[in-house]
């Protein structure tokens, strides 16, 4: 009997519709388009704005499109995992309020791995699925970072947007996730964080004026350590596998900077052609980057493509996925 693989067996994305453009964070701070295009790649992201509208609404939203478009009601989903980062509550997870939405009573968490957040959960599910315990899976990367951006901050205001990808994951013999290559090094959180309003760090009224509730990162340090530990990580799955450049069919890398995206392609001997991208209008979505990719792109897939997915996070945390397409 062949080895159980967890194949992806469709995706899904929503984002919102009101878009923020370069043009309009010249209007916050002092930046300017070319400025941002040519350090990051950047032109648009998109914004869900309105009092209590968080990252389940969005998440909502591309697991309703992904059950559709897989032909399946909700109450047949065996677990839910949503990777996420800017969860709607301290606590409730946002998979809880998703599987409510779709009608499932089934297993539902959380997990909190920043940008590498969708690839640690498409790594739990995997085993999950060769387990044989579970059979439909769906693995959910959905980040609104717009609630923890502050907007005079012109280092961080011009990355991020906010959005959400899911994919369904099921059983398969021939083509699904080959192989995985996940680390992290809690040594990077004073360089990466929101500290502010976890257990370490009480949120009062008194401390709003220090925006210690916003996102810091040490840009120049995240930067170094992002290029090389994402470009490494890729090449360590594809030299476990046996992989070159032209093995491989399609890079979907995390989309937090395309200096990065371009040194991780790089490293793999792999073409610009073969790479996915799609920051220029979403910014950097934390964990719907790449399930975003993935619904953006998989019109160019084959059944059997050679597939590389890589990321790196805050915490930090990085990683890659080898796997071969199922559709």
């Amino acid at each position: 009997m062949k080895p159980i693989n967890a194949a992806i067996t469709a995706v899904a994305g929503w984002v919102p519709d009101e878009r923020l453009t370069n043009q309009d964070l010249e209007r916050l701070v002092e930046t300017n388009d070319d400025w941002i295009v040519s350090r990051t790649g950047i032109k648009e992201r998109r914004i869900l704005n309105g009092n209590g509208r968080g990252t389940s609404e969005m998440a909502i939203h591309a697991v309703k499109d992904l059950l559709v478009k897989r032909g399946i009601e909700g109450h047949e989903v065996d677990l839910i995992v949503c990777a996420t980062a800017t969860p709607d509550m301290g606590f409730v997870s946002t998979a809880n309020i998703v599987a409510e939405a779709i009608g499932c009573n089934a297993m539902s968490l959380d997990i909190s791995a920043a940008c590498s957040g969708f690839l640690y959960g498409l790594e739990m599910a995997s085993n999950f699925i060769r387990s044989g315990t579970y059979k439909k899976v769906v693995v959910i990367g959905a980040d609104k970072m717009s609630s923890v951006i502050d907007y005079k901050d012109r280092n961080s205001c011009i990355l991020f947007g906010d959005g959400a990808g899911a994919a369904l994951l099921e059983p398969d013999e021939e083509y699904g996730i080959v192989d995985a290559t996940m680390y992290s090094d809690g040594s990077g959180k004073n360089m990466l964080n929101v500290k502010r309003g976890g257990s370490a760090y009480p949120l009062g009224a008194e401390d709003f004026s220090a925006r210690e509730h916003y996102f810091y990162q040490d840009g120049k340090n995240v930067f170094r350590h992002a290029v090389t530990k994402m470009a490494d990580v890729a090449a360590e799955v594809m030299e476990k596998n046996n992989l070159t450049g032209e093995d491989v069919a399609w890079l979907i890398p995390h989309q937090a900077n395309k200096r990065i995206i371009e040194a991780t392609a790089q490293r793999m001997n792999v073409g610009m052609d073969k790479v996915a991208m799609n920051i220029s209008q979403y910014g950097n979505t934390t964990g719907a980057t790449i399930p975003l990719c993935l619904w953006e792109w998989e019109k160019n897939f084959k059944k059997g493509d050679n597939l590389i997915l890589a990321a790196f996070g805050g915490g930090f945390t990085w990683g890659a996925i080898y796997l071969k397409w199922a559709y």
